[in-house]
């Protein structure tokens, strides 16, 4: 069976009381179980990893290489705008992601405006909420990524 990493980076534990007026109150738990269920249904295995040090997502990365991951779902939270080493991980493993933001960065502060990540990503799904997980999964699937 393929399987793809559900990676999220540091904050994204506090989904459902952290800004709720941003980010809603969906959990990260919650997210977690859907994308799971949702990719069941498509014969994918989605492993889930949330970390709030950079060290410990550049890790995870290398090990999904290692696991034969086919892809994954990235939202790097704050080291989308800050992480090299992120990036280098990522562009270093070959590992093909879409990149994944719940609220349009576009739309808040300027520092937001720019991520390490894009160039290299597949997709890049910004600002329709939690459903961007859903979406970046699809896509995936679709698009035969996976």
């Amino acid at each position: 069976m393929k399987h793809i990493l559900l990676l999220n980076g540091p904050n994204l534990n506090l989904l459902g009381t952290r800004e709720p007026q941003i980010y809603g109150h969906t959990t990260l738990a919650d997210i977690e179980r859907h994308i799971a269920a949702l990719g069941a249904t498509f014969g994918i295995r989605v492993e889930s990893f949330q970390g709030n040090g950079e060290g410990e997502l550049v890790g995870r990365v290398h090990r999904a290489r290692e696991e034969g991951a086919a892809a994954a779902i990235v939202n790097a939270g704050a080291y989308t705008h800050t992480s090299v080493a992120l990036r280098d991980a990522l562009a270093g493993t070959a590992l093909p992601f879409v990149e994944v933001h719940i609220s349009n960065v576009y739309k808040r502060e300027a520092f937001r405006h720019h991520s390490y990540l894009s160039d290299i990503a597949i997709g890049v799904i910004a600002g329709l909420g939690v459903y961007g997980y859903e979406a970046a999964l699809r896509f995936l699937v679709e698009t035969e990524a996976v």
